[in-house]
């Protein structure tokens, strides 16, 4: 062998290498393209591929579509609103533009920080004032408070994400339970199916004065962990987002292969074990769709449910916003519309990372 075909054969091997080594990282950006998809960061991928080599024209093609329509849409919509906004007069003056919206998203947010220093410097004062007491032999003195200052918009935003949570767990501890057994049971899908269409369309505001009425006769103190307003939103949400997932259980319940449930039979396995090792797993792509609706609509419901059982969350500081009546209060109303619009987004997108992880389906 030369030098030169020795020279040949080293560069050979290390294109080899190369590509390679390109090709595994391609396929890496691959598998990982599913989740950013899911995370709506889907626009990174073309980036991650053109740093590897991969087609500059074809990428950024992509790149425009994920990341560049969706940013022109944005501006659009923006500077749409900033002209216009000032055109229009309210009874709380002008109609706030993005300017005057996010320079209310920093006031509620020193607000935020103004409230936690002031609970620091309480708690603070309480420890001092109490081991005073302690070191003079007064510990019967001693006594532990909570900070009782009032709520700031990220605690509002919180205590709607708890009042959505257990709405929701509420609803789908008896949403998926009915919905196999209507599934499974033309009798008793024929028994539930009148209710649930007729329960099916109620508003929640038809239903908060009864949940507002049944909470109150069962429940006769005003538990700190639990309010009253906090339960009657939760119940309320319950009522009205376990439908979809109820329904959509028992759809993907009924879907099930025939031939499934015959080896079941064939096996001679019990009805648990057919519940959770066939019909559960083979319906799963359904209940989650149902799970993800039912969430969106408990995130919609819950807004009119804080508003009119006045427990704390977005819902009650838009309408506290509204009685306000200030020169700001428009811009605040509109900071809570956002964000209540991105939770949901960000809500929907939990769910759908949730149905990829469990039920592995490709559908969205």
């Amino acid at each position: 062998m030369t030098a030169t075909d020795a020279m040949d054969f080293a560069n050979d091997a290390t294109d080899a290498a190369r590509a390679a080594r390109r090709d595994r990282l391609y396929a890496r950006i691959t598998r990982a393209d599913r989740y950013l998809n899911l995370l709506a960061l889907g626009w990174i991928t073309p980036i991650l591929k053109m740093a590897i080599g991969d087609n500059p024209a074809g990428q950024l093609k992509e790149l425009w579509r994920g990341l560049g329509l969706p940013a022109v849409g944005i501006a659009l919509f923006l500077a749409l609103w900033a002209s216009t906004a000032p055109m229009v007069q309210t009874s709380l003056g002008t109609v706030p533009g993005p300017a005057g919206v996010w320079e209310q998203v920093e006031n509620l947010y020193a607000d935020h920080l103004r409230e936690r220093n002031k609970e620091t410097a309480f708690y603070e004062r309480q420890d001092e004032r109490n081991a005073k007491l302690i070191a003079a032999g007064k510990a019967d003195k001693v006594k532990e408070r909570s900070y009782t200052g009032k709520p700031t918009y990220l605690d509002q935003i919180l205590t709607s994400l708890k009042t959505v949570a257990l709405g929701f767990v509420i609803a789908t501890i008896f949403a998926v339970p009915i919905g196999v057994i209507c599934g499974l049971s033309r009798s008793a899908t024929a028994a539930l199916n009148p209710l649930i269409q007729i329960f099916k369309p109620v508003s929640p505001l038809a239903w908060l004065p009864i949940v507002t009425m049944i909470v109150s006769a069962l429940s006769s103190t005003n538990s700190e962990l639990f309010p009253k307003s906090f339960v009657i939103s939760a119940v309320t949400v319950t009522l009205c987002s376990l439908w979809p997932t109820l329904i959509n259980t028992a759809l993907g319940v009924a879907s099930i292969e025939k031939d499934l449930i015959n080896v079941g039979r064939v096996l001679n396995l019990s009805w648990s074990v057919k519940v959770l090792k066939l019909v559960l797993p083979s319906a799963l792509p359904l209940i989650f769709t149902g799970l993800r609706l039912s969430l969106g609509v408990g995130w919609m419901v819950l807004i009119a449910a804080e508003m009119l059982a006045q427990n704390p969350g977005l819902g009650k500081f838009v309408w506290d916003e509204f009685q306000n009546g200030s020169s700001q209060s428009l811009a605040k109303i509109m900071v809570a519309v956002f964000t209540i619009g991105i939770i949901g987004f960000l809500l929907d997108r939990v769910m759908m990372a949730l149905q990829a992880m469990f039920s592995f389906s490709e559908s969205r």
